[in-house]
């Protein structure tokens, strides 16, 4: 039976893949010979393609992106433009960003900052107001007392408790992730997910179809609703030429009756968990959250459901507490946040940046792809050439080639300004963590490359004086003891790499 879904997967993949290519062959065919018959076609094309580029270079658009469709445009000049248009210029993405601005605006009395929390921490950390003023003023997440915090890694750890977490669910267990795969990791939660739901537990799950696209039978909701589990696909795979299938849902949360949440890198599949070895020794972290914290993350659990459901949520229904009671905890501040790319927005590079600026003593950073815009690596140099101790950790072992090329390129103009590289030697590293000066650290689910930070919807946790933090550090230290730093040695790479990489780095923005 499994192999019949998977040859009926496959099917399905390549016949869309095949789709889509015929289009992008289709148009380029169309434009080609349409201009080669008629000068008029060519030229009204190529005034085309140059109105667009003067739009792209006055757009507020991140200058890699800008770069990006230029060097397209010169390199394909009668047809970059009307590319550009076919891309960018789509009813259906206007009317995805006005659900999801409803949807927003819906959820914001579920997500009101307590005024006692925000009063005592600006007289706690006053060098930390900015970020949070930001993230809760501008972007609208309030920040929490009242939270334990839990770093989890690797991936064992986490999966351990979660299992134990889920099976005290009472009222609702909600799960949205990037990618699921039948095996032990999934199997087992799964068995418990069927066990609550006859308890007369509300599970619902949400995942996304391209994370997905390889792994799951095309009919895999349709199975998990005859369970008894409420399921929605992220934004299905269509063989149609569309922006929106560039937006996909890369988050990772598992809420349990808004008591507790999880979030990080860490997807529900056995690589994750290091059943078995895929690229290595698989490194990853995910934070748990008990107390008043885990609500904003069972509210962006909820706004996706409903982004995806076309529906509106009551959230008050999912309240764990009423006002004046739930738990009491000394543990610091805890900030949850999200990203969209429906917005102008971008969160997660601005906690980034807000971390990087913010540094005086250290600063060390956990990422699987380290492919930014200048600003980033503008932001990371000066702060080593401030004198802030900037360390950054990268997978040895990569699991996408051309990426872990790129990647390398940017490590020579660090390490010049100070900035220590390392490679995780054990395998691939797939942890997302910032932690600086003993006092903040942020865990969640973005990667430093352009996918990450303006494409993908994604999810994180901002920390100042919770004890997870400590443990960010102690585990980032750690894993140094498992890493080989890279010097300016190991990055002379003849001509030929380096043109190579140069090239690479114009198109970063679609990596």
């Amino acid at each position: 039976m499994q192999k019949r879904w998977v040859r009926a997967l496959f099917r399905r993949r390549v016949l869309v893949s095949f789709l889509i290519l015929a289009q992008i062959f289709f148009f380029a065919y169309v434009l080609i010979s349409g201009s080669k018959s008629s000068s008029w076609i060519s030229w009204g094309l190529s005034v085309i393609s140059i109105l667009v580029a003067v739009s792209i270079i006055n757009k507020r658009e991140r200058p890699a992106y800008k770069l990006t469709w230029i060097f397209l445009i010169l390199a394909l000049p009668i047809v970059g433009g009307f590319f550009y248009l076919l891309f960018t210029r789509q009813s259906a993405a206007r009317r995805y960003r006005r659900r999801a601005d409803r949807i927003n605006a819906l959820a914001e009395p579920a997500l009101q900052q307590e005024p006692q929390t925000m009063e005592q921490f600006l007289k706690d950390a006053p060098q930390c107001a900015p970020q949070v003023r930001y993230l809760q003023g501008y972007a609208g997440f309030p920040l929490y007392r009242d939270t334990e915090t839990e770093y989890l890694t690797p991936g064992e750890a986490m999966f351990q408790r979660l299992v134990e977490e889920l099976e005290k669910a009472e009222r609702y267990i909600f799960l949205e992730y990037f990618i699921i795969q039948e095996g032990r990791m999934w199997n087992i939660v799964l068995d418990i997910l069927r066990r609550k739901v006859k308890q007369g537990v509300d599970v619902r799950l949400i995942y996304d179809d391209m994370g997905c696209f390889l792994l799951l039978p095309k009919n895999y909701r349709q199975q998990l609703e005859a369970m008894g589990i409420r399921c929605t696909v992220f934004n299905p795979f269509q063989p149609v030429l569309s922006t929106i299938q560039n937006n996909r849902d890369h988050r990772k949360i598992t809420s349990i009756d808004g008591k507790v949440a999880f979030t990080g890198g860490i997807n529900l599949a056995d690589e994750y968990i290091n059943e078995y070895e895929k690229y290595g020794h698989w490194k990853d972290a995910s934070i748990l959250l008990r107390g008043r914290a885990a609500w904003s993350l069972t509210v962006m659990f909820l706004q996706m459901w409903d982004l995806c459901c076309r529906t509106e949520t009551d959230y008050s229904r999912f309240q764990p507490w009423r006002e004046g009671e739930g738990p009491s905890y000394s543990d610091g501040y805890v900030q949850p946040y999200e990203d969209s790319p429906l917005d102008a927005e971008n969160v997660g590079e601005h906690v980034y940046l807000q971390m990087i600026n913010g540094a005086r003593d250290y600063l060390y950073i956990n990422t699987p792809y380290l492919i930014a815009d200048d600003n980033m690596i503008s932001a990371l140099r000066l702060a080593a050439k401030s004198g802030v101790d900037v360390r950054i950790v990268t997978p040895h072992c990569w699991d996408k080639l051309l990426v872990h090329i790129t990647t390398r390129s940017y490590y020579r103009e660090l390490i010049q300004s100070g900035v220590r590289i390392y490679e995780y030697s054990k395998g691939f590293l797939h942890s997302k963590t910032f932690v600086s000066d003993d006092q903040t650290a942020t865990v969640g689910t973005i990667n430093l490359d352009f996918r990450s930070l303006y494409l993908h919807f994604e999810c994180g946790v901002w920390m100042y004086g919770s004890s997870a933090v400590a443990e960010v550090k102690q585990d980032f230290l750690e894993t140094l003891e498992q890493c080989q730093e890279i010097t300016m040695e190991d990055c002379q790479n003849n001509w030929l790499m380096r043109m190579f990489q140069d090239i690479l780095r114009i198109f970063a923005p679609l990596m």
